[in-house]
């Protein structure tokens, strides 16, 4: 029975309905976990610098393949491992300026996957947030420290469109739940005006606590993925990361079956959604426009 080492920087609990979804891709490629496949899982607990120990591990196994999930970290670690197994991956970044793949038509090398946009998203997103708090100009910015270049590429990303509708950004650095709780009270002492949380498997992870503190606060938020509204977060715009994780279960499918990674082009996310909590919104006092509901691809009441 062939064996799919699953690498990810979160963990288990936090990422139980993406796991669906990827055993929903293997299905969908005629594997059935325990049936035809194994999947061997390994997780960070969100202490990044424990991937590279994880990703040895597997390839000393040696599993068959490797689907290193949950962002750039896992897979830049490992490709690292191995230049033999197959590695397909999840990343919301461009996996050619990672240095991933060659192209995203012919990846070239021992990896392949699936990119979900989350950064290139991030002009949109703040502009959604401006849309919603027209009020707000004082913006905390959340990022992971612990995963430098996707915070040094949000803190990039969103200082042009913060310009361009006169907002001013405060970045706020977060890499465990004891220093979200910090950052939340620097926002709070500053009396920032709203909250822009950065893309990260480990705010993903943390997303109950970042909406019970958004609320408790009264901090308008707006998130990268439905998961945060879905948990009583404000706002939510980004691609459908359990449809990525499916993508990525019939990509590993694929790979089981004889395909290679180097022939596989990278696939783009095609489900994009706005998610707006309306029960969290009147809670905070606002008033969505119709516009912006109209647009929504779910309205949580």
């Amino acid at each position: 029975m062939p064996v799919i080492g699953l690498l990810s920087p979160a963990s288990p609990d936090s990422f139980a309905h993406f796991m669906r979804a990827f055993r929903q891709g293997l299905k969908d490629s005629g594997y059935v976990e325990g049936e035809n496949v194994a999947i061997d899982y390994r997780w960070a607990e969100g202490q990044y610098d424990r991937l590279p120990a994880l990703a040895a591990e597997l390839v000393r196994r040696p599993v068959a393949m490797i689907a290193a999930t949950g962002g750039p970290s896992s897979a830049l670690v490992a490709k690292a491992a191995t230049t033999t197994i197959p590695i397909v991956f999840n990343v919301g970044e461009d996996p050619v300026r990672l240095g991933l793949v060659a192209s995203l038509a012919r990846p070239g090398g021992n990896l392949t996957g699936i990119n979900f946009f989350s950064l290139e998203l991030v002009a949109k997103r703040l502009g959604l947030m401006h849309e919603l708090v027209p009020g707000a100009t004082r913006i905390a910015v959340l990022v992971n420290p612990a995963h430098p270049a996707n915070a040094e590429t949000t803190t990039r990303d969103v200082e042009a469109p913060a310009r361009d509708i006169g907002l001013q950004i405060k970045v706020l650095r977060a890499a465990s739940s004891s220093e979200i709780n910090a950052a939340f009270a620097t926002l709070v002492r500053e009396q920032l005006d709203a909250l822009f949380v950065g893309g990260d498997a480990f705010f993903t992870s943390r997303r109950v606590q970042l909406a019970v503190l958004a609320a408790r606060h009264a901090v308008p938020a707006i998130y990268p993925q439905r998961d945060f509204p879905e948990a009583g977060g404000l706002m939510s715009y980004g691609a459908s990361l359990a449809d990525t994780y499916r993508q990525l279960g019939v990509y590993a499918g694929r790979i089981l079956k004889g395909a290679k990674p180097a022939d596989l082009p990278v696939e783009q996310a095609s489900k994009f959604e706005l998610v707006i909590n309306a029960e969290t919104a009147k809670a905070l006092g606002l008033d969505v426009p119709p516009t912006l509901l109209a647009r929504a691809d779910e309205v949580i009441e």
